[in-house]
Parts: C-alpha cells; sequence; structure tokens
C-alpha cells in the first residue's frame, strides 16, 4: 500500500514542478483548451440532436401507444450521452496528448533534464510524424481496451446496488490506469518502450499507477480542472516513469539551489 501514496506525491510533485516553471505551464494549458473547445462542441451537438438520432435508429417505436415511445426514446438518449459522457473522460487525455505532442514532449524533456543528476534527457531519434504516428497508435490501441471496460462497466451498472456502489469504484480505478498509461507514455515513448511493455510494466506496480490516476480521474471529472491540471500531471507522470524504469532521480528545486549556490 506504500506505493499507493508514492503515486500520489508524484501527482503532486508534477503540478509543483510546472508551478515553479511558469512557462512550461502556460505552453501546456493550449492543447487541453483546444481539447476542451472541441469535445464541448461535440456534447452541446449530442444534446440537441441526440433525441432526433435516437428517434431515427428505433422507427419500430412510432406505432407504440403513450407515454412508452417517449419513455422509451427518452432513456435511450440519456443513455447515450451518459456513455458519450464517460468516453469523454476516457479520451480526453489521449486526445489532448495527440493535439499536443510538442508541447508535451518538450516539457516531458525539460522535467527529466531537471531532475536528472547529470542533467541530460532520453530523446528519441524518430522524426516528427513518425512520433505522431506512433502517438496516435498506441492511442488507439489504448482507446479499444478502455472502450471495452467503459461498456462493461456501464452494462454493469445496471445491477441492483452493486451497480450504485462497487462498480462507480472499480471505473474510477480502470479509468486512473488508462490515464496514468497515457500520461507516461510521453516519457516512456521516448525511451523506446512500447505499448506491450508499458502496460506489463504498468500492472506490475498497479498500486502506485493507482495513487497517481484515481485521484486524477477524479479531478478530471470537471473538464477546466483537467485542462489547468494537464501540464502537471505530464510532468509528474514522467518523475514516475523515471521510477518505473529505475532511473536515479534529483529533486529539482533543490538542483536549483545547488546550482544557485555554484554561480
Amino acid at each position: 500500500m506504500r506505493d499507493l501514496g508514492v503515486g500520489f506525491r508524484y501527482l503532486l510533485k508534477g503540478q509543483r514542478w510546472v508551478g515553479r516553471h511558469g512557462r512550461q505551464y502556460g505552453f501546456g494549458l493550449l492543447p487541453g483548451l483546444i481539447t476542451l473547445v472541441l469535445y464541448a462542441a461535440a456534447l452541446v451537438a449530442l444534446a440537441l440532436w441526440g433525441s432526433d438520432l435516437i428517434g431515427w435508429a428505433t422507427p419500430f417505436a412510432d406505432d407504440w401507444a403513450d407515454p412508452w415511445t417517449g419513455l422509451f426514446r427518452g432513456f435511450l438518449t440519456a443513455v447515450l450521452f451518459a456513455l458519450a459522457l464517460l468516453l469523454c473522460v476516457l479520451t480526453f487525455t489521449a486526445t489532448t496528448l495527440l493535439v499536443g505532442q510538442p508541447f508535451y514532449e518538450s516539457l516531458s524533456e525539460r522535467v527529466d533534464r531537471d531532475v536528472s543528476p547529470d542533467g541530460t534527457a532520453p530523446e528519441s531519434d524518430l522524426p516528427l510524424w513518425r512520433e505522431l504516428w506512433i502517438s496516435a497508435r498506441d492511442s488507439l490501441r489504448i482507446l479499444a481496451r478502455a472502450t471495452v471496460w467503459a461498456v462493461l462497466l456501464f452494462a454493469l451498472g445496471f445491477i441492483p446496488v452493486a451497480g450504485q456502489t462497487v462498480v462507480p469504484v472499480i471505473g474510477f480505478f480502470v479509468t486512473g490506469f488508462f490515464l496514468t498509461e497515457e500520461l507516461t507514455a510521453v516519457a516512456l515513448q521516448r525511451r523506446g518502450v512500447e505499448v506491450r511493455e508499458r502496460l506489463t510494466l504498468l500492472r506490475s506496480r498497479k498500486t502506485l499507477v493507482w495513487g497517481f490516476g484515481t485521484p486524477l480521474a477524479l479531478a478530471f471529472l470537471v473538464p477546466f480542472v483537467a485542462v489547468f491540471l494537464m501540464p502537471g500531471a505530464v510532468a509528474g507522470a514522467t518523475l514516475m516513469a523515471r521510477d518505473l524504469m529505475g532511473e536515479e532521480t534529483q529533486d529539482g528545486a533543490a538542483k536549483d539551489q545547488q546550482d544557485a549556490n555554484a554561480l
């Protein structure tokens, strides 16, 4: 259980790191804001025309007696919107990382250099287009896994009592795991760690992953909070990636103080 607290501390350390590096934090906000606008537009469109979509998809209910047609289609519209919200939470990080690949890659490298004892950071020799392709491909693989879990948990939510108590808790832990995978991918991909290896690495220390990702999943339920926490989440995930890879880490603030003293 010790790893649970360690994971949460990495989340806090990441937020503190961006707090000390305001310029990096400012650049890191842009991808999240872009993604938030896109997702908000999609949800607004679904809220406006979701009932029309359900009506088009259920022509067999046209001849049902009142009020059953309205109740049935209203229920399906609510289910569709709830599922869309769940998918938004699960995919927000992946989409934001894809949109902001150059921003977050730079931020992650800066964190690595800041906390590395020798001031260096692992670098990818791949061109940008290749990195974007790998990131998009891996994100789709993770999204497919996350979607299966989302549908399963949504179905289990209809079980009396357990569906309203146990299942939501499991859902947050699952969401936290996938959030952590997406965030650590920025640093681990630069180190040449493939998606299957990343998943194996994360599963080997699940409590560490849950300590980092589950509080973040809860915070990401509020869209604006997700935007403002995203740069720090990338920074914290980079610190966690160093831990998972067994790399030595020196506290960035202490290192800055040492450099200042040397001058």
